[in-house]
């Protein structure tokens, strides 16, 4: 008894220095808040989360909505990854006949430049074999959708630029034209559109004067360029007005056999085509931002459930049945965070992760994300002997937003969102601040 009375004094000060080493570490991280005068200048959500022992770390705003960008993809990242198996559905068929008829999942592989190249490389497109080795006519169904080439809360002046590439229910390049040019030529790919562009000085084309080589018409695919300004060599995407018409045309002109369009669909049932694993589409949305990939993967998840191609369907499906749990109820509506309608809160972004951890083993989760200092977007951030955070970046005027992992020098795993909206000026010097507060928790936890 008289050993058990001694201890107890021992056992309640290493208890209490354990309370109090926990409370100033917290304590470190809200004076960097606090003191921060980049932070003090806009609205800043944050939440560090430590899973092991379910516990808020430290938190501020975390119940406040913000847009999010391109954290959004972690939403339908998750979808994703409870939805569709390891490999995408690249098309859907039925044989009748001599005849062959197909139509679209939502699959943006189909001759992806970055995914897919053409027969002789060392990597073909499954779709593109199947299709060009079919003894059958070919007969291209309209698919049924519920998009539109643009999502909702898109900025209208961006069709130009490569991270607008419209929305389709069987894309093809990408939905892109790849323009390489030099000082004395230039080609396009594919070389479908190379007719498509006109010759006209920098003064006379459709867009005000700027630092565009290449433009387009806002509703056609008229193209213009200027070769005055070949000075160097330039490799630009644009992306075409998409139809699926055009569609049928690219198609033919690829395999070098006829595609027809119809509108009804002659066999009851189809079988699927898969074409390319999912992980390289993950980590073409999460390394590199995609927001064409993001996009698209919400219309392949919607055909699991239907032949109409529906982004809304699928973002109600996956909030009412998938994400149903989380503290503060998403306002979701494109695959990408292009559109400023969305809103999430901090608190809400690492429940999500904490879904994503439970779904996918750790080592693929790592791979799939940025890695802070090494690869993506946070290649030049966050940087470690090795990689401490792991996370998704996102980004639009006056918006930037960080949310994943952090590993710990102790090999925990910590959770956090760093949301900032409404700042003015560059993002560096708030990058610069958050790496103050990772670094912090990296090493104090």
């Amino acid at each position: 008894m008289k050993n058990r009375v001694s201890a107890f004094p021992t056992i309640y000060l290493l208890v209490c220095i354990i309370i109090l080493s926990v409370g100033c570490r917290s304590q470190q991280i809200g004076r960097t808040f606090r003191q921060s005068d980049v932070f003090s200048k806009h609205f800043t959500g944050f939440m560090l989360y430590n899973p092991e022992k379910q516990k808020i770390v430290y938190e501020q705003n975390s119940d406040k909505y913000f847009t999010p960008a391109s954290n959004t993809k972690l939403f339908t990242f998750y979808t994703s990854l409870k939805i569709l198996g390891d490999s995408i559905p690249g098309l859907k068929y039925g044989v009748s006949h001599d005849s062959l008829f197909f139509w679209g999942t939502g699959d943006p592989s189909l001759l992806h430049p970055d995914l897919i190249t053409l027969p002789g490389r060392t990597k073909q497109s499954r779709v593109y074999e199947f299709l060009r080795s079919r003894p059958e006519k070919l007969f291209y169904v309209a698919t049924p959708v519920k998009v539109t080439g643009f999502g909702p809360g898109w900025g209208w002046d961006d069709y130009n630029d490569y991270y607008s590439a419209e929305r389709a229910p069987m894309p093809i390049y990408g939905n892109i034209v790849r323009l390489k040019a030099t000082s004395v030529d230039w080609s396009a790919q594919p070389a479908f559109f190379k007719s498509y562009f006109v010759e006209k000085p920098l003064l006379q084309r459709l867009l005000p004067p700027s630092s565009y080589v290449f433009q387009r018409d806002p509703v056609s695919n008229l193209f213009t360029f200027d070769p005055s300004l070949f000075q160097k060599e330039i490799v630009h995407d644009m992306p075409f007005h998409y139809s699926e018409q055009l569609l049928t045309e690219i198609l033919s002109d690829t395999l070098h056999k006829a595609v027809n369009l119809i509108n009804r669909k002659p066999v009851k049932a189809g079988q699927t085509l898969y074409s390319v694993r999912a992980d390289s589409l993950y980590k073409k949305l999460m390394q590199e931002s995609d927001n064409f990939i993001a996009e698209q993967l919400l219309l392949i998840c919607a055909s699991q459930f239907s032949d109409t191609l529906s982004s809304d369907s699928i973002i109600a499906y996956s909030t009412h049945k998938l994400l149903n749990d989380l503290p503060d109820a998403p306002v979701w509506v494109d695959g990408s965070g292009l559109s400023r309608y969305n809103l999430f809160t901090p608190r809400s972004i690492v429940r999500l992760l904490q879904k994503i951890q439970a779904t996918i083993p750790q080592d693929r989760l790592f791979s799939i994300l940025p890695a802070g200092g090494q690869s993506g977007t946070i290649k030049n951030f966050y940087k470690g002997d090795t990689p401490y955070v792991f996370a998704k970046t996102g980004s639009l005027g006056n918006v930037h937003c960080l949310s994943g992992y952090i590993v710990t020098k102790k090999r925990k795993i910590l959770l956090f969102s760093f949301m900032h909206n409404n700042y003015t000026g560059s993002s560096t010097p708030i990058k610069e601040e958050m790496e103050k507060v990772l670094k912090l928790a990296r090493d104090k936890y």
